[in-house]
Formats: structure tokens, sequence, C-alpha cells
């Protein structure tokens, strides 16, 4: 997968905000001149904080709309339709970081499910768990964040999907890995 440059990012992060202030508070969205990357498929994550804390994050896992399409999509659901929080407020965006996590497509960790910690390399892969009808995907940097070792991950990604912790350890469970360029908005 082709990387994003510096400058695609800050692209990336102003498309995002300029979707997440034209649901919030009817602003414009920004014309921006985006580079030929954005009209590539891929997956993308839009995670919204305020003072460090999750406000919103929502996302698409795999390259089904062209990028720009894509983040705006994730933005605005993000500030709109994440379950765990009610839809941020006008007041709010001052306050909002933006950070937009660019994916690589998921791939299925093979082998012996009790090999699969050895295969997740904390800080660059994301994962997803799914099965039993049901599925939970954590980005690479979450687990960074709160300094879990590889094991902890997959608990937490299976917990995420609303499966027992150690279901990772199932043959019937399918794991994946991916990464992401991860892009936050400065202050």
């Amino acid at each position: 997968m082709e990387l994003l440059t510096d400058e695609e990012g800050l692209m990336a992060i102003r498309s995002a905000r300029g979707a997440v202030e034209y649901v919030c508070a009817k602003k414009p969205k920004p014309v921006l001149k985006l580079t030929p990357i954005f009209n590539e498929k891929r997956g993308v994550f839009v995670t919204l904080t305020i003072n460090g804390q999750l406000r919103g994050c929502i996302g698409l896992p795999y390259p089904v709309m062209q990028l720009e399409q894509a983040i705006e999509h994730a933005a605005t659901a993000a500030a709109t339709e994440d379950p765990r929080f009610p839809p941020v407020e006008k007041s709010e965006l001052p306050q909002i970081t933006v950070e937009v996590t660019i994916l690589t497509v998921p791939v299925t960790i093979e082998g012996d499910p009790e090999d699969r910690p050895g295969k997740v390399v904390v800080g660059r892969h994301g994962l997803i768990a799914r099965g039993m009808g049901t599925s939970g995907l954590l980005l690479p940097q979450v687990a960074t964040e709160y300094g879990w070792d590889a094991k902890t991950f997959l608990d937490h990604t299976c917990m995420k999907a609303g499966l027992p912790h150690h279901c990772w350890t199932y043959p019937s469970i399918e794991v994946l890995t991916f990464e992401g360029q991860i892009f936050t908005e400065k202050h």
C-alpha cells in the first residue's frame, strides 16, 4: 500500500475536520485540492478526542469506497453515530482533536491459534476478531496507549467483539491484523 505524504495526511485531517464541522455546525466544507491517492479505495478510521478522552471513533476497516468519501463518511459517523456517545455538539468543536488512521487491507493470522500472540506486533498491528456472528476491531494505537502486550491486546479485541476474552485461542475465531498510518491534528 502506498503511504500518504505528510501533506496528504494534513489534507485527510482537514477533510475529516470539515465533515465534522459541517454535520455539527453546518459550516461549509473546505475546498481541498486532493491528490490522486484520495481516489483509491482505502479503509479508514476517524477518532475524535477531547483532552485525550475518546469522544467518537468510527471507520471502514475494508477498502469499500474512495478514500475521500471514506474519510467524510467515517468523520460524520464518529461525530454523530458512535453508539457509546451522544452526537458531538457545536460547542464542543473547538476542543475536539481529529485523528485519521489510513488502513492496510486486513490479513488473517494463519496457523495454530495458540501462536497468534507471536504474530502480533504491538504498536504496528491493529486487530480484528471475528466469529460467532460478531466482530470487533481495535486500532494499532490502542495497545500502545494502554501499554498492552500481544495477549492482552488479543483479549481486548475479543471483548470489543462481545466475545469471551480468551476467544483468540479458539480455532473457530478468525483474527486479522492490519496496519495504520496515523495522522493527528495539531492545535
